[in-house]
């Protein structure tokens, strides 16, 4: 691509071949510029896999890290469930009257709500 942009200039070399020492050293600037981006691609490319997997691997963390909190948070209301389930069966031993009393208001409530 160099030469077709230079060829014009070609037909005006003089006897000491100056012009064609100046293709020359673009050229070769140019190969040296390509040498240098293409080892800048690869440099980004590692950089960018790496920053990749460090961020990948962060996620897998965070992600099993609120798997094991979610988990212990299941168990813990699981177990909130069934003592508050063993409470209230005991209460309901222990003041069987009241209970019923308590659910025979409750449905008059919602009777009464109904009706609205």
């Amino acid at each position: 691509m160099a030469s077709s942009l230079l060829h014009p200039f070609r037909s005006r070399r003089n006897g000491n071949g100056t012009l064609h020492s100046i293709e020359s050293t673009i050229e070769d600037q140019i190969e040296s510029l390509r040498d240098e981006i293409a080892a800048l691609t690869k440099v980004a490319g590692k950089q960018s896999r790496k920053h990749g997997d460090k961020i990948r691997y962060q996620a897998a963390a965070g992600y099993d890290d609120l798997l094991a909190r979610s988990e212990d948070l299941l168990h813990e209301l699981q177990d909130g469930y069934l003592r508050g389930a063993d409470e209230v069966r005991n209460t309901v031993r222990r003041h069987p009257i009241a209970t019923v009393g308590a659910a025979a208001a409750f449905g008059l409530v919602l009777a009464l709500l109904a009706r609205r």
